[in-house]
């Protein structure tokens, strides 16, 4: 029997290599193998080979050799069976052991042989019925099969297992020992054999210094034990307690395992054997319920010993000799005595110590049976103590525990014990995208691609008080958010209800429609006016007066020979001295208008609109006939137009068309201190222009005394400086560092208001947000004054509306003192009448980029000593000033570099780079940067557009790159527009574009956090947040574009409408380049393809719940808990991002979830894919 069950085991394992070949798995599975034998034991082929179809898929061939493999078998086992085994009939004087299963018996530990089937359904062996023989062979068969039993019952023996042993051991059949177990004949126990008895003697010889510690055990633990084993068998026995007297009586175990069984039914040497002592994890042993005692017996007697429960009711069987019983008195020496004691003592120990430690597994497992009992008890249990889920939620927590099971499985830690037959179709293919990272030729070799090969520090001490209140922020600000959130929320609560009325509040949902309805009063010109004089210098001097009142007048000759003599000129005249209004109208006079235009590039837009407007009043002409300016989607010039300002990027543009420049005569590049992008790049392109052109006139004007930097660029060109401001400004300092910017400069506004004379205040802040806070507790903390003097408070920063920027260039109402709250925009040639006292915060906010996230961000540091000195400069424009700084002198000195780092050197430099390429450098290392860019950057931006697809294999210029600087977009968007033109589909994609344009269109206020998450999941697309962004603005525009249909669905108005502007903007732009505007409908499949062709760069494949990884760098991201994928359901395998948001974690903002195949396709330098059959 045990060779036979071992060939079946063998047989079993072959099957089970065999099938986990065929479906490509590393463990074989013989769980699966035997139901596959199953299968084939019961069914025909064809219903075979559909049974095993819903374990895997197989090939039919596979099917049809396994199912002939296995019929073979069986064939051959029963053959040799039915020779080699007789069914003996059961007589009285043969006496087994039957555990009767019956519901009115007492209960107790019943380890059951695997089997798929019940009790009642399991084959009863019945005896056949003599016949007898012509011949009387029966009778001759008899006696030599008796024969041959006797034979083999001598020679079975049971195995002595030693140390080495074990392992081997370990799958023995149950059969053997069995059969090999003890007699018991009345109270005397009888070894097996007397070969056996010398075995174990011999092994306890070889243990005997380790048996003699393990029975030098303290009398305290031996009753700590006994007391634990009686409270165990208290427990147990209480579930079957019977009155009914009982009889010694044996379980029969699980096959193949060797835990010990019930009712001392093995002796002591299989005991021995079976107990392996090398090992940490011993086996789960099994008390006998008869009436002896279990523990060591040492210093008790009988009479003490506990009595037990019955076991259950026993017949006689074929299947066991003799009934067996546990002895009264020992025979056998003292040491066998003393061997046995100690094991079943160790035994008991193994046992408890297995139980609290929980490390109980398949093998060693005594309540396996009641398990699925006890686990439908805890179920119903946890069903009851569990709360309500949200059908969201209970779908997150099941996809929770699928994501882990499967991860754990596919690590190797767990291993599956069933066979899931309920396979989904989605995931027998699974596609891996296999990340590798090609280089460009242009790229390979590469070392040296600029002379500045590390990044740039943008702060000058980051542990300085300034750098730490920059980082921190203003808790003014922080605080003021929260009240306009809880405010704004309490408003739309109580708007249009009964106590809203009697409170005032109205609800008036056309109100913000009708003040921008439409992009077209959005043009700055049209809400300029004439200039009102505010200063006693402007009423009183005529513009003529005031013109020749400032410095370049009094060296207007000496400037116009310089400019003769020279062709490249640097002028160098402090704020204030006229160069900025006076230089065009100087060459204009002098006869340059009559070769051609005469250009001054500012690198701010209001600067370029306000200082046109100054001019042309001072010329006496309309703004827009002879001077006019010129910005990005704004041209406000004619073919009369022969003075005109426009900005730095607008001439970079023009470059591209006109590479010589041949419209103009003289171009001045005017603040050109600030070294933005453009002007560095500007100054780069006019030097190769200055060699072609000799009659070109070039004048670079400069605020700050870093002139001779610009002057050993253009070839040591000659400096002209304009000497003296037009008015003293005094300069005070703060005595002790502030920590809040914004309260500090509330403070001190307030006080040169109400103690200071007359003269109009000018104060500098970082950002947006920073001076609307600001104007909001200036007027708060005004209203909390009794008759305070009048006080004008106005914004302007650059994405405030073009009517209310024009606001600071006219005169207040009843005369009362303006204060104006900028960001650095005020600091250049922003000139504003009557300003006479300046407050500096230190702050402002540069544009950095950030490697790692691989974008620019905004980040608030501290400013330069050159900007300090500009901003004081706006107090002595029109008259004697004051400048308050808000940081001590010592960190003027320290802690501030002596120049702004320039924007080259500190931003991404992909626009740049595409922008060199179609102008015609051919190679950036020959490109005259005045400071070069560091070559981390420079790497980035070359790289970035290589895979994009603008620049090819040799690092020329291709013709989606050509389109892609058509668009004044970052190359990603516009890479994503091109790409929608192919898939036909720019009309959707346009508006995502615009959204991503401007900030979040949506807003969560505390007070209603959850009403505000409920009316953002209805927009939810649960594949993409850029399709939830077209999903809100299609709603807005079937909703005429309503206001209050924005409030009620806690979606910020005005950015919806800039969102508007930005696309009629582009739309512009694509019938420009002649770009059809057609739509996809519902197909969104298409613009997430387009998506990902834009961001596949940025790819991320799923590591946790939530949590992804960059699938090029390995940085961990998140997402946002906003996100219309977080929670949605489901966790798609890859995404792509927008950008990163650094808070608390690295959250990702606008997430789409991505095919696979597309980021193989759309990005082949960087993704491969390997599909992975799970069959």
């Amino acid at each position: 029997m045990s060779d036979h069950k071992e060939a079946v085991d063998e047989f079993t394992h072959d099957i089970a290599i065999e099938i986990s070949r065929a479906l490509n798995i590393t463990n074989p599975n013989d769980l699966l193998a035997k139901r596959v034998i199953q299968q084939a034991k019961n069914n025909k082929f064809d219903k075979f080979a559909d049974a095993c179809q819903t374990f895997g898929r197989f090939k039919r061939e596979f099917l049809l050799e396994i199912y002939t493999k296995i019929d073979n078998h069986l064939k051959d086992t029963a053959f040799t069976s039915q020779e080699g085994t007789a069914v003996r009939s059961a007589t009285d004087g043969q006496r087994g052991e039957v555990l009767m299963l019956g519901n009115n018996l007492p209960g107790g530990l019943i380890s059951r042989n695997k089997s798929s089937k019940a009790d009642d359904q399991r084959p009863i062996f019945k005896a056949p019925e003599p016949k007898a023989s012509v011949f009387g062979l029966d009778k001759l068969a008899e006696k030599k099969r008796a024969q041959k039993k006797a034979e083999e019952r001598a020679q079975k023996r049971v195995k002595v297992s030693y140390w080495d042993d074990e392992e081997m051991e370990e799958n023995k059949d149950d059969t053997e020992i069995t059969k090999s177990r003890p007699k018991y004949r009345g109270n005397h126990l009888e070894p097996a054999s007397p070969d056996r008895r010398d075995d174990r003697r011999r092994r306890d010889d070889r243990d005997r210094h380790r048996s003699s510690r393990r029975y030098d055990d303290s009398r305290s633990s031996r009753r700590d034990q006994e007391s634990s084993r009686r409270e165990y068998d208290d427990r147990s026995s209480s579930s079957r307690r019977d009155e009914r007297p009982h009889t010694p009586a044996s379980t029969p175990g699980r096959d193949g395992s060797e835990t010990p069984r019930r009712g001392g039914l093995i002796k002591r040497s299989q005991w021995a054997s079976m107990t392996p002592r090398s090992r940490m994890e011993p086996p789960t042993p099994q008390r006998s319920t008869n009436g002896r005692s279990t523990d060591s017996g040492l210093g008790r007697s009988i009479g003490s010993r506990s009595t037990w429960d019955s076991t259950p009711t026993v017949r006689s069987t074929v299947y066991d000799e003799v009934a067996l019983e546990y002895p009264e008195e020992y025979p056998g020496d003292e040491e066998d005595r003393r061997r046995w004691e100690e094991e079943q003592a160790q035994l008991d120990r193994d046992w408890y110590s297995m139980e609290e430690s929980g490390a109980m597994d398949e093998t060693h497992n005594p309540f396996a049976e009641y398990e699925a009992t006890t686990k439908l008890q805890d179920e119903s249990l946890e069903q009851k103590q569990i709360k309500k889920l949200s059908a969201r939620q209970a779908q997150y927590n099941k996809d929770t525990e699928m994501w882990e099971t499967s991860r754990m499985l596919s690590s190797g830690v767990a291993q599956r014990r069933e066979v899931d037959t309920d396979f989904d179709e989605d995931s027998e293919n699974r596609v891996h995208v296999m990340v590798h990272d090609i280089k460009p030729p242009f790229l390979s070799g590469r070392v040296v691609f600029t002379k500045q090969l590390e990044a740039v520090q943008h702060v000058r001490d980051p542990t300085s008080d300034m750098a730490i209140c920059a980082k921190k922020g203003s808790r003014l600000v922080r605080e003021k958010r929260e009240q306009a959130e809880r405010a704004k929320a309490t408003k739309f609560e109580l708007a249009g209800t009964t106590l809203g009325n009697v409170m005032g509040v109205k609800n008036n949902p056309n109100e913000e429609e009708q003040q921008d309805e439409s992009t077209g009063d959005s043009k700055f010109a049209s809400h300029l006016k004439a200039s009102e004089a505010s200063s006693d210098f402007a009423r009183t001097k005529s513009m003529r007066e005031q013109r020749e009142f400032l410095p370049v007048f009094a060296v207007r000759e000496d400037l116009l020979r310089v400019v003769r003599d020279n062709q490249v000129v640097i002028i160098v005249g402090e704020t204030g001295s006229g160069k900025t209004t006076q230089l065009t109208q100087y060459l204009h006079e002098d006869g340059y208008t009559k070769y051609g235009k005469i250009s001054c590039t500012q690198p701010r837009r209001v600067a370029a609109m306000s200082v046109a407007k100054r001019v042309a009043e001072e010329v006496g002409t309309k703004l827009g006939d002879l001077v006019g300016y010129s910005i990005r989607f704004e041209d406000q010039t004619s073919e009369n137009t022969m003075i005109k300002y426009m900005t730095d990027g607008i001439l970079l543009r023009e470059s591209m068309n006109s590479p010589d420049l041949d419209q103009y005569s003289a171009i001045i590049m005017d603040e050109a201190h600030e070294r933005a992008l453009n002007t560095d790049v500007l100054m780069g392109l006019l030097r190769k222009v200055m060699a072609r052109r000799r009659d070109l006139k070039l004048i670079v004007t400069s605020a700050t005394m870093n002139a001779d930097r610009f002057a050993q660029f253009f070839g040591n060109a000659p400096c002209f400086y304009i000497p003296g401001r037009t008015f003293p400004v005094d300069v005070m300092f703060s005595k002790t560092p502030c920590e809040d910017y914004v309260d500090s400069a509330v403070k001190q506004t307030l006080a040169i208001h109400l103690s200071q004379p007359a003269g109009d205040i000018l104060v500098f802040m970082t950002g947006q947000e920073d001076i609307e806070v600001t104007c909001t507790v200036l007027k708060e903390r005004l209203e909390q004054l009794e008759n305070p003097p009048p006080l004008a408070i106005l914004p302007i920063y650059s994405q405030l509306p073009a009517d209310l920027q024009a606001k600071i260039f006219q005169r207040s109402e009843n005369n009362a003192r303006k204060v104006i709250v900028a960001t650095n925009i005020a600091e250049t040639s922003l000139t504003v009448d009557g300003i006479m006292y300046v407050v500096d915060t230190g702050y402002c906010k540069l544009k950095v980029y950030n490697p790692r996230i691989g974008m620019d961000a905004l980040q608030v540091t501290p400013i330069s000593q050159a900007n300090g000195n500009q901003r004081s400069g706006r107090a002595g424009r029109t008259g004697p000033g004051v400048a308050y700084r808000l940081y001590t002198e010592e960190a003027y000195r320290t802690e501030m570099f002596m120049n702004t780092i320039p924007e080259i050197q500190r931003t991404n430099l992909a626009s740049v780079v595409l922008q060199l390429k179609c102008l015609g450098v051919k190679n950036l290392l020959d490109f005259d940067f005045m400071d070069p860019p560091p070559q981390e950057n420079i790497l980035n931006s070359m790289y970035q557009l290589w895979i994009l697809g603008a620049f090819d294999n040799n690092g020329d210029l291709t013709p989606i790159g050509q389109k892609m600087n058509e668009f004044p977009l970052d190359p990603s968007l516009a890479k994503m527009l091109i790409t929608a033109e192919e898939q036909g589909c720019t009309a959707e994609v346009v508006t995502i574009v615009s959204m991503l344009s401007v900030p979040s269109v949506f807003y969560r206020p505390k007070e209603r956090m959850e009403e505000s998450d409920a009316a953002r999941e209805k927009f939810f697309v649960p594949e993409s947040d850029h399709l939830t962004l077209l999903h809100v603005y299609t709603q807005w525009k079937s909703n005429n574009y309503r206001d209050d249909w924005c409030n009620k669905h806690f979606i910020h108005s005005k950015a919806m409408r800039k969102a508007r502007e930005v696309r009629s903007q582009l739309i512009d732009i694509m019938k420009t380049v002649k770009m059809p505007y057609v739509s996809c409908n519902t197909d969104w499949d298409i613009i997430r393809k387009c998506i990902c062709s834009a961001y596949f760069h940025q790819a991320a494949r799923v590591k946790g719940i939530g949590e992804y990884v960059n699938c090029r760098t390995g940085m961990k991201c998140h997402l946002h808990p906003t996100s219309a994928l977080f929670g949605a359901g489901f966790t798609p395998d890859y995404v792509v991002y927008h950008e990163l948001v650094l808070t608390s974690k690295e959250f990702m903002q606008c997430v789409t979830s991505v095919d696979p195949y597309w980021l193989a396709e759309m990005g082949p330098m960087f993704f491969s894919i390997r599909e992975r059959d799970v069959r």
